[in-house]
């Protein structure tokens, strides 16, 4: 796993070892990046953060801060190794619950530009309802939402959908800030 592209690219990342994390990709990642776009100043919000590899390529692209989400120790200590090691700034590290942190960032009234969710694939339908409540409040209005899921999995929260793509058994949803139209009436 490596970065893929700005100012670290090429350099290796470490995850955790065991079946616990679930790293995306450098293809998924490289394909999220392409359609997430120029992140110069964004703020980040990295929820099921895993090795932080996902936080780190928006570090490399741009962003100025990134806030990484994740309870499990060996993952949080991998993030704190790959930071460390190609000496990022900006970073916050959080150990704790991803909704309870997305709770408490809605709370604090922060927003995001951009977000990205990668919780475990057979978690996420139970999440759902969660992140729906607390995730619109925490996206900025110009902001965008990345969903990354099992492929046969298509997540339904109330914002503007702006697309999504399956790589093998994944799928990637995109988000974007702003309260999602309302629905259509049937006939």
């Amino acid at each position: 796993m490596r970065v893929i592209a700005g100012t670290r690219k090429g350099h290796r990342l470490v995850a955790p070892r065991g079946r616990d994390t679930r790293p995306t990709s450098d293809r998924v990642r490289e394909n999220v990046f392409n359609l997430v776009g120029p992140l110069e100043g964004a703020t980040v919000l990295d929820l099921y953060a895993g090795s932080g590899a996902m936080g780190i390529e928006a570090l490399s692209r741009g962003a100025a801060r990134a806030v990484f989400v994740e309870r499990d120790a060996d993952a949080l200590r991998a993030i704190e190794r790959n930071l460390d090691a190609l000496r990022l700034a900006g970073a916050r590290v959080v150990r704790g619950d991803a909704v309870a942190a997305l709770a408490q960032e809605a709370a604090a009234g922060r927003k995001y530009d951009l977000v990205l969710l990668d919780p475990p694939y057979e978690m996420y339908l139970d999440l759902q309802p969660q992140l729906a409540r607390h995730l619109p409040s925490v996206l900025a209005e110009d902001g965008l939402l990345v969903v990354e899921t099992a492929a046969r999995v298509e997540p339904e929260l109330p914002l503007p959908l702006r697309g999504s793509r399956v790589y093998g058994r994944t799928r990637v949803t995109l988000f974007e800030g702003g309260a999602a139209p309302p629905a259509e009436p049937r006939a």
